[in-house]
């Protein structure tokens, strides 16, 4: 069967506009529905280098789909496959739309609001329109505040809501259908009230230290990057769920200031005392006081890259450090990583690139950078 054959049978009411068959215009049929559509092929009638044109309906179905389309135009070997291709496209996309969803019926409103009624209006922060989405607040007993995200889908209650918060440990939530808000509540509650400790842990280095990386802090972020010095910092990743032990230390700067205090932390190890904070056993093991908010000024210890002269660059800080205690000069991981691989006389070795620094002309090495997904 012709080409143009299968395309009558399948899409009868778009139609070809010329001898040449490279414009085809009118409508694609799905679940009784008619779409207008019109199709400019090229002389050669490459699919590839097609341009479609959509009435206004079918356009706002495939907006989110406009990758998988121009991927179907690729690979269809004639324009029947490729109206097949963009009828399974489409159906997809119908079903996901707004429109096609069913309202549920006036009961499962009622017995919504009864629940927020039960748990009590003061405790929503938001509502969707629609009633499927939903924010709630709550303080734990320290009056910090947080959310929680309550999605419904079309079958709650007797299916479990999506819940998310801005945590570091999962929130699962535990549900029956006999469950409701009340009981997803509580159970969030409770999970705020085991975090505690590890949140007055990390208030209390965000409070006293000087933090350069997250720029930010969420209360969902365990890890922080804390100045000790020019060029010097400590990365500490502290378990939420155990935060009084110790936590995973990396010490980053020059190798010649960051090796003495190396030999500390792991001299003093067994000084940790799970009575006291992070920040005070760190500060005893490494045998020293971090500059602080009241008395040290952030700027002096945001140092620019030496190769594109900024601080933080996509979210990065500059973290190499030239080891001569003459130079000291901060790179970004990429910029010495491309500055280093233009150089005739840099080398490469397995995951690590050797070279000079561009500041003192020093033995400089830096890892590979990996590009971000």
């Amino acid at each position: 069967m012709s080409d143009s054959s299968s395309l009558v049978r399948e899409s009868p009411l778009l139609l070809p506009q010329n001898k040449e068959k490279t414009v085809y215009d009118g409508f694609i049929t799905l679940q009784g529905a008619d779409f207008r559509l019109r199709v400019l092929l090229p002389p050669n009638r490459q699919l590839k280098h097609a341009k479609l044109q959509c009435c206004w309906r079918l356009k706002q179905l495939l907006r989110d789909y406009q990758n998988i389309i121009k991927q179907r135009l690729q690979h269809s070997s004639d324009l029947c496959t490729f109206i097949l291709e963009l009828k399974t496209v489409l159906e997809v996309a119908v079903k996901k739309s707004p429109e096609s969803r069913s309202v549920p019926p006036p009961q499962y409103y009622a017995g919504l609001i009864a629940e927020l009624d039960s748990l009590g209006w003061d405790k929503v922060l938001f509502i969707a329109t629609e009633l499927s989405m939903l924010r709630l607040g709550a303080k734990d007993s320290s009056s910090r505040q947080h959310a929680i995200t309550v999605r419904l889908g079309p079958k709650y209650p007797a299916e479990a809501p999506e819940c998310s918060a801005d945590l570091p440990v999962p929130l699962v939530v535990g549900w029956t259908p006999q469950s409701t808000l009340a009981n997803v509540y509580s159970q969030f509650v409770a999970l705020l009230e085991s975090l505690e400790e590890f949140w007055a842990m990390m208030d209390e280095i965000d409070e006293k230290t000087w933090i350069l990386e997250p720029e930010k802090p969420t209360r969902g972020d365990t890890m922080r990057r804390i100045v000790i010095g020019n060029n010097v910092s400590i990365k500490l990743e502290v378990d939420p769920r155990y935060p009084s032990m110790l936590p995973e230390c990396c010490l980053l700067g020059a190798e010649h200031v960051v090796t003495p205090l190396r030999s500390r932390l792991n001299a003093n190890m067994h000084l940790w005392n799970p009575e006291c904070s992070v920040l005070q056993n760190v500060k005893e093991m490494l045998e020293i006081e971090f500059p602080s908010p009241a008395t040290h000024e952030k700027s002096s210890f945001s140092m620019e890259c030496g190769i594109c002269y900024s601080h933080r660059l996509q979210s990065a800080i500059p973290d190499q450090v030239c080891n001569d205690p003459r130079c000291g000069q901060a790179f970004h991981q990429g910029c010495l990583y491309e500055w280093l691989r233009g150089l005739p006389s840099s080398r490469q070795s397995f995951s690590m690139v050797f070279g000079e620094c561009p500041y003192c002309s020093k033995p400089i090495t830096v890892k590979m950078a990996v590009p971000k997904p």
